[in-house]
């Protein structure tokens, strides 16, 4: 109770208005999340954690400014932002329909057409609590190799979450990125950690994003992740957004290339058989 008291009391400070309730939101792992009803009548919901990295909320809460931009897939409105915490709008959480499912392809869609002024970032930011280097190359394949997988292959091999031979074996695909890549394409505004608990099938009639790890990076990323962990009505997003903005020949099979990044993530973080997948999935794409 004391924790909750002193969690509307960080809000009513930073929005300049009173809370009349608060529940806890179950689900994060790396936050504390309370829904807050407010005596404006609107709902929000603040993300807290003590100590956090510097600059971790005001990342994300530039990420989903920016995905917003963009038109297309609906994200929530920032209300406020501090070192320790973000609060934006609560969304009431609905049913996942096919219907839902395609307007959110085509959303993404337009999202990704957006685009962003390089592969990358202005500033570097976090997927989790693992750092994300985001300066920015100029051709995807160097920054997807040089930012997205051999930072963690290194991180995952001194945690020993990935033996040397796969690490070899992932080493080997980044050599050949530029051949295993596809055809060039222009920046994407990408999510960055577009998997299904980052969705928020709303009672309003759309899906909203969440915690983004937001840049410009390549539009096949964002439907690899949303692949690899799956989603409500996964085909249905995936035809509807190939409708609205038609994917390169070959893109389903370069979608283990793309899960490299989460899983070297997921190695790192938490171990396991991560490692060994990111290692497979390197090795389809070669066999390929």
């Amino acid at each position: 109770m004391a924790r909750m008291a002193g969690t509307a009391a960080r809000a009513e400070a930073l929005l300049g208005l009173g809370v009349v309730s608060t529940t806890p939101v179950a689900g994060g792992d790396i936050c504390t999340a309370t829904r807050l009803r407010l005596t404006d009548g609107h709902g929000a919901i603040i993300k807290t954690r003590p100590h956090a990295p510097q600059g971790f909320f005001a990342r994300e809460a530039e990420g989903l400014q920016w995905l917003a931009e963009a038109g297309g897939a609906k994200v929530p409105r920032v209300l406020a932002v501090a070192d320790d915490c973000l609060v934006v709008d609560w969304i009431e959480p609905g049913k996942p329909t096919t219907e839902l499912a395609e307007r959110f392809g085509r959303d993404l869609a337009t999202t990704h057409r957006a685009g962003a002024d390089a592969f990358g970032a202005a500033k570097d930011g976090f997927i989790g609590l693992a750092p994300l280097p985001n300066r920015t190359l100029p051709t995807w394949p160097e920054f997807f190799a040089s930012r997205r997988v051999m930072p963690y292959v290194r991180a995952a091999v001194d945690r020993r979450a990935l033996t040397p031979e796969e690490a070899a074996t992932i080493e080997t695909a980044m050599r050949r990125i530029h051949d295993l890549a596809g055809p060039a394409e222009p920046p994407a505004r990408i999510h960055g950690d577009l998997w299904s608990g980052n969705l928020v099938w709303g009672s309003d009639g759309d899906v909203w994003i969440i915690d983004p790890a937001a840049h410009g990076g390549h539009r096949e990323s964002d439907l690899a992740m949303l692949s690899l962990f799956g989603a409500p009505h996964l085909q249905r997003i995936l035809d509807a957004y190939a409708e609205a903005y038609p994917l390169a020949d070959g893109w389903h099979d370069r979608l283990p290339l793309h899960q490299l990044h989460p899983l070297l993530v997921h190695a790192v973080l938490f171990g396991g058989t991560y490692g060994a997948r990111a290692a497979a999935a390197a090795q389809a794409v070669l066999s390929a």
